[in-house]
């Protein structure tokens, strides 16, 4: 519940007076909340640093070196290629933030944690990327007002900013096509999980990358047919993917730009998987709309992406993604009603949320497509 204007700055004064503050830590009853809070606050202001000793334990392969077993600070300075004080130093730091544990003095092991980040490839995938992104929010007020020119991920993602996006060369979209394709990973099995596709005949994936996520429907249900839409580049590398996975016989790779080309016909369902919070709204509502075009009446939509405000993981959305987005320059996270509105601007009805396994990485709304 909100609290009134004079409540609520009352609340301010009292909780910013220093002398309060003193107070609050010393007081048994209040000691425990003021102590919390501190450590949250100093958890927000130190958060660059503990990023920075998760990617060092990346990009040394901490994790895999550990899962192999109990190791002393000398074995592992050798294999880290660290100085011992330099391995030791990196060790204390990963066990603090349960990325390993101590087993007895200078002794170390994998930790629950460190073994699901290991466990995960697109999770290190998106740690060993983060050096872009934190290159371009060095000056996070600068790029707040517009002010920050060349930026690291705006030449990663090829096709943002490019008035033809389907010209764009195969070696330009190798590095961002990889990265999506260990993000879908995380994901799939959860859009498969939250919506079945069963009495669907013919998925139609937009924007699907190298189809990851279309490998993985087409697998859970046989009799699936699949069409996969991107840039050509793109779709080039889906048609090589759905060879090996032995899917050819029911696995379609069309290149074009899905702002200037009619997406592929004969699909009665059409999927978005983070797709929409990478583009601004304009854009964002004129896939709606193509998606519509595609669909017979009576068709669905997929959209899967994280979403802002999801309860729990609010920092996700809008700190993680509003940032990430912002400095990609393009594209912006959107609340589930804003989602809603696009849709139904769009020619949608029913459109319904659908509750998935890890909220925090995606979220799942489907809807039909109005006669």
């Amino acid at each position: 519940m909100w609290l009134p204007s004079s409540l609520l700055s009352l609340r301010n004064r009292v909780l910013s007076n220093p002398g309060f503050q003193r107070w609050a830590v010393a007081f048994p009853l209040t000691r425990w909340i003021a102590r919390r809070q501190s450590r949250e606050l100093f958890d927000i202001a130190a958060g660059f640093v503990y990023s920075q000793i998760l990617y060092a334990c990346v990009q040394l392969r901490l994790f895999e070196i550990l899962a192999e077993g109990v190791q002393s600070v000398e074995q592992l300075a050798g294999r880290l290629d660290l100085p011992p004080e330099g391995a030791r130093r990196l060790l204390r730091a990963a066990v603090s933030l349960r990325l390993a544990e101590a087993r007895g003095r200078d002794r170390f092991a994998l930790s629950q944690l460190g073994a699901a980040v290991l466990g995960n490839s697109g999770i290190t995938a998106m740690v060993s990327h983060h050096a872009m992104a934190y290159a371009d929010l060095r000056d996070p007020v600068a790029l707040l007002r517009g002010e920050v020119g060349e930026r690291e991920l705006l030449k990663y993602w090829a096709y943002v900013g490019t008035e033809h996006p389907a010209a764009v060369a195969e070696q330009a979209v190798g590095g961002y096509s990889e990265l999506m394709a260990d993000s879908q990973r995380l994901l799939a099995f959860d859009v498969v999980d939250a919506y079945s596709l069963a009495d669907h005949q013919c998925l139609l994936d937009v924007g699907g990358g190298d189809g990851t996520f279309l490998v993985t429907a087409a697998k859970r249900w046989p009799h699936l047919r699949v069409i996969l839409f991107d840039l050509p580049a793109v779709a080039e590398r889906a048609r090589a993917r759905f060879e090996r996975e032995g899917l050819s016989d029911r696995a379609t790779a069309i290149g074009g730009d899905a702002l200037r080309d009619p997406l592929p016909e004969g699909a009665d369902v059409v999927s978005l998987v983070r797709v929409l919070h990478d583009h601004d709204d304009d854009v964002a509502q004129d896939f709606l709309r193509s998606a519509c075009r595609a669909l017979p009446a009576g068709g669905r939509l997929l959209v899967a992406e994280p979403m802002s405000g999801t309860p729990g993981v609010e920092r996700i959305g809008d700190a993680y993604f509003g940032f990430y987005l912002l400095a990609m320059g393009s594209g912006r996270p959107r609340a589930p009603s804003e989602l809603k509105q696009m849709l139904r601007a769009a020619g949608f009805g029913g459109v319904r949320q659908l509750p998935t396994r890890l909220p925090l990485l995606t979220q799942v709304m489907v809807a039909r497509r109005s006669d």
